[in-house]
């Protein structure tokens, strides 16, 4: 079992399923808090990286496209803190961030996993019913209806018609946008029925964000209603497709295994890992030889 341990959060990996926990520090985001733990199955990861800094790195975990449909609905556009597949990791813990991912990589390659984009999402998305307040109103989801209320800074073309119910049936799409500079965000509910262009601002199918710290929750919804919604059907394959070049031939799994042991050895000398550490990373190994 590999573990890191970070005030940012704390990620486990057990060779099948990766549990990540976020931090209780104030530094951790509103909306990795709201989703509390993650259990993510192996089969859900593309890959898995490390990058170190002067002071802190950060361990991410890319999943396959379509696995997750919080970054379904997202598209990209969480913003690093916000993101609960990012880990800050202090300087003092960089040697056990490293072992974390070569742990995931080789329980990747071991297992075969494909890195090709899923058919059906991996991971269930955020538990209803919920509701979440932000920007001008109110967005509500029981698994079945979105409800959309209005506050006083709501604008009056868009409030006059009073609350909006909208059936899971009649969304066709859903779609969340953070604030970025002197453009505003949204959460948008594309409905069958009454397709607009609107501008959020008077569009009573969206509410619309200024960049305030709440603005990320907004996402929750838009993952929970995703998560529900008939998958789009996926793209032909092109005519003339060049095939990809074959992957070079894995280094031998025994010798890789011995020389991480050895690793994990000055590791543990040059005190990088505690006696803990290096006796469970050293047992996890142990068992694949």
């Amino acid at each position: 079992m590999a573990e890191i341990i970070q005030r940012d959060g704390t990620w486990t990996f057990d060779g099948d399923t990766l549990r990540l926990v976020p931090g209780r520090d104030k530094s951790v985001s509103l909306l990795r808090k709201a989703l509390g733990e993650l259990t993510v199955p192996l089969t859900a990861l593309a890959g898995a990286s490390f990058e170190q800094g002067k002071k802190t790195g950060r361990l991410r975990l890319r999943l396959r496209d379509g696995a997750d449909p919080l970054l379904q609905a997202t598209g990209g556009k969480l913003t690093d803190g916000a993101d609960p597949y990012q880990l800050v990791v202090e300087s003092d813990r960089y040697g056990v961030a490293e072992y974390f991912v070569d742990e995931v990589r080789n329980a990747l390659l071991l297992d075969e996993v494909p890195v090709s984009a899923c058919d059906t999402y991996l991971l269930p998305g955020p538990a209803v019913p919920l509701s979440v307040s932000a920007g001008d109103g109110t967005a509500s989801f029981d698994g079945e209806r979105v409800r959309l209320e209005w506050n006083w800074k709501t604008e009056e073309a868009k409030s006059s018609a009073g609350t909006r119910v909208l059936a899971l049936a009649d969304i066709a799409a859903v779609e969340w946008q953070p604030a970025v500079g002197l453009e505003n965000g949204c959460l948008r509910f594309t409905v069958r029925s009454s397709p607009t262009k609107a501008p959020p601002k008077y569009d009573p199918n969206s509410i619309e964000l200024w960049g305030f710290k709440k603005d990320p929750l907004m996402a929750l919804v838009a993952a929970a209603v995703q998560a529900r919604l008939p998958r789009p059907d996926p793209a032909p394959p092109a005519l003339e497709e060049t095939p990809s070049p074959p992957e070079p031939p894995a280094e031998d799994s025994h010798d890789a295994l011995l020389r991480r042991l050895r690793e994990l050895g000055d590791l543990h000398r040059d005190g990088v890992l505690t006696d803990e550490e290096f006796t469970l990373a050293k047992t996890a190994l142990l068992k694949r030889i």
